[in-house]
């Protein structure tokens, strides 16, 4: 019992958990620039694809280490139970649980990704609307209960997610309007709002590689071959 109430492990659980945010905020970003189509010479689509898949997975991992220590940290009585149920820890439970909601909800994202074959498009977009939610719920979670929660390094770090958070959603925003405007003008019909701005990248399907997020009323399908029209 003295090593799992050791200064290393208490240094593990806030380290983890400090990591665990920015990878998070790293997905988040991520997921909305490749929501967005952002492409340049130098960031191709499958690049950006990857990159976001290993930084969500990278996410996971430390979000999975920091559970693990803070369960096994004797000295805070968290339990397993709290690990799952949000509000079970009689150890702040306002904040502990607000924790156990952030873990459920990229569970939640984790499996539906693991599962998106087996899913409809629908649902499987349904399910990643729920990364915006952990966010916030995870911040929430840090700056409430973690100790480093008032040391002026931790703002900035606070502070850094939040900011590039919130530029990348300006973005998109921004971007979406404009595509709006400009199908306007050429005639087409936008895709809908939730798929435009979902926060994670659209699930794969026949859609060709930098085809146009506007669908033409010009008898062309989305894959690019000609509809039929019998009468």
């Amino acid at each position: 019992m003295v090593a799992l109430t050791s200064p290393s492990i208490w240094y593990t659980v806030r380290a983890t958990g400090i990591v665990a945010l920015i990878l998070l905020t790293a997905t988040m970003v991520l997921g909305i620039l490749t929501a967005g189509r952002l492409r340049t010479r130098t960031w191709p689509a499958f690049a950006q694809s990857d990159v976001h898949k290993w930084v969500s997975l990278l996410a996971m991992v430390f979000l999975g280490l920091h559970v693990l220590t803070a369960v096994l940290d004797t000295y805070v009585p968290v339990g397993w139970l709290a690990t799952v149920i949000p509000f079970a820890s009689h150890y702040r439970p306002l904040w502990t649980g607000l924790g156990t909601v952030g873990v459920d909800l990229m569970l939640a994202v984790a499996i539906s990704s693991a599962l998106r074959q087996r899913i409809t498009a629908r649902t499987w977009r349904a399910i990643h609307w729920l990364a915006y939610a952990s966010w916030p719920v995870a911040m929430a979670h840090s700056l409430g209960e973690g100790t480093d929660a008032s040391k002026l390094w931790m703002d900035a770090i606070a502070g850094a997610c939040a900011l590039a958070l919130g530029a990348a959603i300006v973005w998109r925003i921004v971007e979406h309007e404009g595509n709006k405007r400009q199908a306007i003008r050429m005639g087409a019909t936008p895709l809908s709002t939730t798929r435009a701005i979902s926060p994670l990248p659209p699930r794969p399907g026949r859609q060709r590689v930098g085809a146009s997020s506007f669908r033409p009323h010009d008898g062309t399908s989305e894959d690019g071959t000609s509809e039929r029209v019998h009468s």
